[in-house]
């Protein structure tokens, strides 16, 4: 995950362009006209100012108080003897020096101190992986830069909206070094207790409850929190708020993870198979340790990261207790602060999985929540949806961090955006009265009926040709993927949650992996990832300083025109049918039952269009590329695929 700089920030023009309009947000409007340039008002204004049933922007963005902290841990994950500390920037209003006391939103992150380029491991591999016959694989050339984080351009101008939107509104924002990187000591360790107990510091300190030092090592306390704080950040910096909530650390309020991570296996793993974030092939948790290690003193951590390496099972795949530490899953029950959950439907980098796990475990345990899906990728919501953000947002953290009884959990629980970029409003995801619908895969392709078994077989192409060539065309034959469909749709499909496979098959050569495709058969004008920012408009939401204008382009949807799309994938190693901790046996050319699940969704398939499973072996850009010709053999009417629909 060695790549999103853009972090909580919105693309900022530091001047504005001739013939650009400039929008200033009605939400921000009364920031605009209230507070002056000079300190004054915050002065005056000892204790927030909370009207109309929210905190009021009376605070002087430019007269902040800027302060560097070194935060003791409750971890020595370098081994030296000490513990480490973690290095906090602190942005506060004027007023905090006089006794005001506010909550803080920390953004915690490896990646404020820039990152290394670092070589990832082989993906085309050229032993048999159905034995379970491996060896060591060679790093190849570099494969590409690791992003940096944006560089600090001076002491008080951060990164992002917060500081411009919230802080003149009576919070302190602040930027975390994660353990092993930028300030802090300590190293860097993708996931583990050691990275949670190094952000969770931060929020121990705001409470009174840990030791720091300014950076000259005099002694500081936090005399100006009122003890309550805040996490929020995206893809790992939205993964570090889950993490330290986790725990059940008092004192954190709320956290807005947006395309976090849950469990560090679903990243790197599927199904007991090592299976890549899409577009970082060869990517794994060791190589992402390595990449935003920037810690001044670095030569402390190579046995650490060795150890990396050999822990995270690159060999089998397996679900250990290397990946078990890095669940978060397991302790949702803990959470105490309120969720507010954010995912792209279109992320194929931090999957869908990771939100999907996340929100069933939210409901099950009785989390406070709330939950926006979107139709973007791998990217921040706020210029996509700005008023709406950035109200959403503001009354979440006025609830939580400053109690204000707001209606901030009243009303539906759930946002998600339509294909036509509407958003549509429901009580809870997936919706009351989702149904399963059971298509089954026969020999004329998928139906409501199971059909007479018959044979079918592909050969395994995948480590050469891309699932979207493998996908097009489901009505001819094609020796490298099996594909199954449906006639036009009478009606418009909505899939909203984990699709489910259930397929008899066997495998003869030297991959073990089983990929389900579901896919979409209609010309249509569809999302992608991407977003595109709007250049005629320059929207104001909050207060600038020099370097920081407060203001940003809004963003839309990126769209392109296809005959299909992939909504979903799946994969499998079928040495791990049984479960994903250990492999079992694998008979060549036995037919076994195999059963996984696909990445969550929320999709409507229109009248007219056809839904469609294709089944492959390798998938070029996120499995191991094992020798081409693995034959793969499919029995229809008894395999079948599960679909959560509803209205």
């Amino acid at each position: 995950m060695t790549r999103p700089t853009r972090s909580s920030a919105p693309p900022t023009p530091r001047h504005r362009r001739p013939g650009v309009r400039v929008v200033v947000l009605a939400l921000a409007a009364s920031l605009i006209t209230a507070v002056p340039t000079t300190g004054a008002r915050a002065e005056d204004a000892p204790a927030p100012l909370i009207a109309d049933g929210r905190t009021q922007p009376v605070h002087s963005r430019e007269d902040a108080i800027f302060q560097q902290v070194d935060i003791e841990t409750g971890t020595d994950s370098d081994r030296d003897g000490a513990l480490d500390t973690v290095r906090m920037r602190i942005l506060r209003p004027k007023a905090t020096g006089t006794g005001l006391k506010v909550p803080t939103i920390i953004e915690a992150s490896p990646y404020w101190g820039g990152g290394n380029d670092v070589p990832f491991h082989a993906v085309d591999l050229d032993e048999d992986g159905l034995p379970g016959r491996r060896t060591a694989a060679r790093l190849p050339a570099l494969i590409g830069p690791a992003p940096r984080a944006a560089a600090n351009a001076g002491p008080v101008v951060f990164p992002g909206y917060t500081d411009n939107y919230f802080l003149p509104r009576g919070y302190a924002v602040a930027q975390l070094d994660s353990i092993g990187t930028g300030g802090s000591t300590g190293c860097p360790t993708s996931g583990s207790h050691e990275e949670t107990l190094g952000a969770k510091a931060a929020v121990d300190w705001l409470a009174g409850r840990t030791r720091a030092w300014d950076l000259q090592g005099r002694p500081v306390a936090a005399d100006w929190s009122t003890g309550d704080s805040a996490m929020m950040g995206i893809s790992y910096n939205g993964t570090l708020p889950t993490a330290v909530a986790a725990t059940g650390v008092e004192g954190l309020k709320a956290i807005v993870p947006i395309a976090g991570i849950s469990s560090w296996y679903d990243y790197y793993r599927a199904g007991g198979g090592v299976v890549a974030p899409g577009g970082y092939q060869g990517e794994d948790a060791d190589i992402l340790a390595k990449a935003v290690h920037s810690r001044a003193d670095r030569t402390v951590c190579g046995p650490l990261l060795d150890r990396l390496t050999a822990e995270q099972g690159r060999e089998t795949g397996d679900f250990t207790r290397f990946w078990q530490e890095r669940d978060y899953l397991k302790d949702v029950a803990k959470i105490k602060a309120g969720v507010f959950l954010v995912h792209g439907l279109n992320d194929w980098n931090v999957r869908t999985r990771h939100a999907g796990r996340l929100w069933e475990e939210l409901t099950e345990h009785g989390v406070p929540r709330k939950l926006w899906l979107h139709q973007a990728g791998h990217s921040n919501p706020m210029p996509l949806r700005m008023e709406e953000w950035l109200g959403g947002l503001h009354q979440w953290f006025d609830h939580w961090l400053y109690g204000l009884d707001n209606g901030a959990l009243d009303g539906p629980k759930a946002e998600i955006e339509q294909a036509d970029f509407s958003w549509r409003a429901q009580v809870h995801w997936p919706a009351p009265g989702t149904r399963p619908l059971t298509l089954h895969l026969t020999a004329d392709g998928l139906a409501s009926r199971p059909g007479r078994p018959r044979v079918q077989s592909l050969t395994d192409a995948g480590r050469t040709v891309r699932a979207e060539d493998l996908v097009a065309g489901p009505d001819a034959a094609h020796p490298h993927r099996l594909a199954y469909t449906t006639g036009p749709l009478a009606r418009d499909l909505r899939l909203a949650g984990t699709p489910e496979l259930s397929v008899r098959a066997s495998l003869d050569g030297s991959s073990p992996y089983v990929t389900a495709l579901l896919v979409d058969y209609g010309t249509d004008t569809r999302a992608t990832a991407a977003t595109t920012a709007d250049t005629s408009q320059l929207i104001c939401y909050g207060q600038g300083v020099p370097g920081d204008t407060g203001c940003a382009y809004r963003t839309r949807h990126r769209t392109e025109t296809a005959d299909f799309k992939i909504v979903s994938r799946g994969w499998l190693d079928i040495r791990n049918r049984h479960t994903p901790a250990r492999q079992s046996e694998v008979t060549e050319g036995r037919e076994y039952r195999l059963e996984w699940e696909m990445q969550p969704q929320d999709y409507v398939f229109k009248q007219g269009h056809r839904l469609g499973v294709v089944l492959i072996s390798t998938d070029h850009d996120h499995t191991l590329r094992y020798p081409a010709g693995t034959v793969m053999t499919v029995r229809t009417g008894v395999s079948s695929v599960t679909l959560p629909v509803t209205r």
